[in-house]
């Protein structure tokens, strides 16, 4: 993102939020990409390479102190902890300054993402129950914002801002839900003493957000201790990531008024230099004030919004799409069509498919009939019910949760399959349905 003096700490939040959607958007794409080249890959003759280079390991080891993981495990416990860390810093804005600050706006999508996270739920426990795969309810239960808006993203200018904003916060508040279902349920041999380090961790961390500190690299470096605290603790090492996020600063160090008034000073000051005759490069004095007023628009800036811009690409083009490289790949050996009479298979593929559908469509329609939100801007209720339908799409999440729920490669394999169908079926529909949709709506302003 380009620096602008002027810059107000509104537009730089404005400017957050809009290359967060861009690179959500361009992020999905490449995201599937990756999904393509895993399952090609698994099906073709490096199957086996390509399964041996994943579980590599790699030891980052002392005399006293040692994590042996493999290549697999420290993108999933390792750089998905970056993954969650953005996703924290998203929750954070979007409650404090975002679409989920204001009551009335966030009413509906919360209440579209609850209704999208139990019924499928249910509809997994209505096939499983009893059975000893029933601890996969939390699989159909996630949303991939960076594949749905990356599918969205499809049909162009047609789709209302208002709808692309919606489906992001009903997405946001999802992730909220499965950071806790993995924190709740997927964690387990807790190790009191590690989860006690990480405790105090996060008191220091409150801390020095409560006494005004914000130097970053102090936030970062006490949240390596408490990954590492998570890692040993037995609650996935993930989680460290959203409270890391909860304890960055919103607040800046100096406020627009501030900000106005010693940059005026400052250039007041280089109009008194020899700007004729000289430039910054040989003229010290302008160079020095230069400087102080890039400093000043530093001290105008959040440092969650800062790390927040300054990761979300990083996250976007390389973490998620090398999750999926290394974690969507599936055999579709003889036998595979199996997983359409498992009833894993079915709780997870009926749940994203019909389960968001009606979750997310219903919610929205009951908040909205109470008078609690309304529509989204530009948007009918075809076009809620084909974004309801790509809430459908799974994919990162519930790969994740996958691999915590399940340990039988086999049973694995069968989700894995189930959410790529799925989150196909769920893609291919949702298109068609808000094409259509879209499509009315246009004709009937014409009219």
């Amino acid at each position: 993102m380009k620096e602008h003096v002027g810059t107000t700490p509104v537009d730089y939040v404005k400017s957050t939020a809009k290359n967060f959607a861009d690179r959500e958007t361009v992020g999905g794409l490449l995201l599937i990409l990756a999904t393509l080249v895993a399952v090609a890959i698994m099906n073709s003759s490096w199957a086996e390479a390509y399964e041996h280079f994943w579980e590599e390991k790699y030891v980052i080891a002392s005399q006293e102190f040692g994590i042996n993981r493999s290549l697999h495990h420290w993108i999933n416990d390792g750089l998905m902890v970056i993954f969650f860390f953005v996703v924290g810093l998203e929750l954070k804005r979007e409650f404090l300054v975002g679409e989920l600050a204001d009551l009335k706006n966030a009413t509906v999508p919360v209440m579209a993402a609850l209704g999208g996270m139990a019924v499928p739920a249910l509809i997994y426990v209505f096939f499983n129950a009893g059975g000893e795969h029933s601890n996969g309810w939390g699989v159909p239960m996630a949303t991939d914002i960076a594949y749905t808006l990356g599918i969205i993203a499809l049909l162009g200018k047609r789709v209302p801002p208002a709808l692309k904003i919606f489906l992001t916060a009903l997405a946001i508040v999802d992730d909220i839900g499965a950071i806790l279902v993995i924190a709740l349920f997927y964690s387990s041999d807790i190790s009191w003493i590690s989860l006690g380090i990480g405790g105090g961790v996060m008191v220091v961390l409150f801390a020095l957000n409560y006494l005004g500190v914000r130097n970053i690299a102090i936030y970062l470096i006490l949240g390596v201790v408490l990954w590492v605290a998570f890692l040993m603790s037995g609650v996935h090492a993930t989680i460290a990531g959203v409270l890391l996020a909860l304890a960055i600063p919103v607040k800046v160090k100096m406020g627009t008024k501030t900000f106005k008034k010693k940059t005026e000073e400052k250039l007041d000051e280089l109009t008194n230099t020899d700007l004729d005759h000289k430039s910054a490069l040989k003229d010290k004095k302008q160079l020095d004030i230069v400087h102080e007023i890039r400093d000043y628009t530093i001290a105008t800036r959040s440092p969650l919004l800062r790390l927040e811009n300054s990761l979300s690409g990083f996250n976007a083009f390389f973490i998620i799409p090398l999750f999926a490289l290394s974690n969507a790949g599936v055999a579709f050996e003889p036998g595979w069509t199996d997983v359409f009479t498992s009833d894993t298979g079915h709780g997870i593929m009926i749940g994203l498919v019909l389960g968001k559908l009606v979750g997310v469509f219903f919610f929205s329609w009951l908040a909205i009939k109470l008078g609690l939100g309304q529509l989204p801007k530009g948007s009918n209720w075809g076009a809620l019910a084909g974004t309801a339908m790509l809430a459908g799409i799974g994919f990162t999440m519930s790969l994740f949760i996958t691999n915590l729920a399940f340990e039988d490669g086999e049973v694995i394999d069968v989700a894995k399959i189930s959410i790529l169908i799925a989150s196909f079926l769920a893609a291919i529909l949702g298109l068609i349905i808000l094409s259509l949709s879209l499509k009315k709506n246009k004709n009937e302003e014409n009219v």
